[in-house]
């Protein structure tokens, strides 16, 4: 995941995880980037449901 945000000099930090719901925070240039909601949800969010169980979806905080 971070190779992958690296590319595009963005980053992100690791929040909290309950209930389901992972929440990170972006960095970088990923942080504001008008595609950082796909990026989050099609990449993110799927890289994570993919390898952990437990995962109902991934949030941005600020």
């Amino acid at each position: 995941m971070r190779p992958f945000l690296a590319l595009h000099r963005g980053d992100l930090d690791f929040i909290s995880f309950e209930d389901g719901v992972v929440q990170v925070r972006l960095k970088g240039t990923c942080k504001g980037c008008p595609l950082s909601t796909l990026t989050l949800k099609e990449g993110i969010e799927v890289m994570l449901k993919e390898r952990l169980n437990g995962i109902d979806r991934v949030e941005a905080v600020e």
